[in-house]
């Protein structure tokens, strides 16, 4: 994943308010003075994502770009990905020595997946406000991707989650693939995942 194949591609999945924006927006902010960097999301019939970090200042609008997919958002990031890896090249066009690539899903189910031409890593988030069956439903999402993220620790009181559940069942679920606790809102778990893309993707510096 060096350079000379060009920068590291991460995808970043999860249903629909599970904190993927708010994951990409801290990992721009977090790594930008390290890593030359660029952020790709996804909605069906509008660029709302990809305006939200604009305005939040995640990186400079010409490293932000929006893919309006329409219909399925599935297909845009597994079966037919062109509108991404096009969104890809643009960037590499424009930033030749961009190291890491965000790409967000549009909000999508747990069966959805990031095609391995599309995405080097790959990211799900799931929030505990969705219930503490989640990680024990399963899917592509759950159990195969390179890291899971459980966010939203703070509202398990709330909505009668059980934390140590979660973490039992995404345990069982995933075998020996990581998953982390967050609560993005406070910027807790943010310091693991980051270590995480650096590491698995090549991108730790030496010093």
């Amino acid at each position: 994943m060096a350079k000379s194949h060009g920068p590291l591609r991460v995808g970043v999945g999860g249903p629909v308010g599970s904190g993927k924006t708010a994951l990409m927006d801290l990992l721009c902010k977090t790594m930008r003075e390290r890593y030359d960097i660029a952020a790709i999301t996804n909605d069906i019939y509008t660029k709302w994502d990809a305006e939200f970090l604009v305005r939040s200042g995640s990186l400079t609008p010409d490293r932000i770009a929006g893919v309006e997919t329409g219909g399925c958002p599935h297909t845009a990031i597994r079966e037919d990905a062109s509108m991404n890896l096009a969104a890809v090249a643009d960037m590499r066009a424009k930033f030749p020595g961009l190291d890491l690539v965000l790409i967000e899903s549009g909000g999508d189910n747990l069966a959805a997946t990031f095609s391995p031409e599309l995405a080097d890593l790959t990211i799900y988030v799931i929030d505990v406000a969705a219930g503490d069956k989640i990680p024990s439903k399963g899917g592509p999402g759950i159990t195969r991707s390179d890291l899971l993220v459980i966010n939203k620790t703070d509202l398990a009181p709330h909505v009668g989650a059980s934390l140590e559940k979660m973490e039992t069942d995404a345990r069982r679920m995933r075998g020996e693939r990581p998953f982390v606790m967050t609560n993005l809102k406070k910027s807790e778990g943010l310091d693991h995942i980051v270590g995480f893309i650096e590491a698995k993707g090549g991108l730790k510096r030496a010093g």
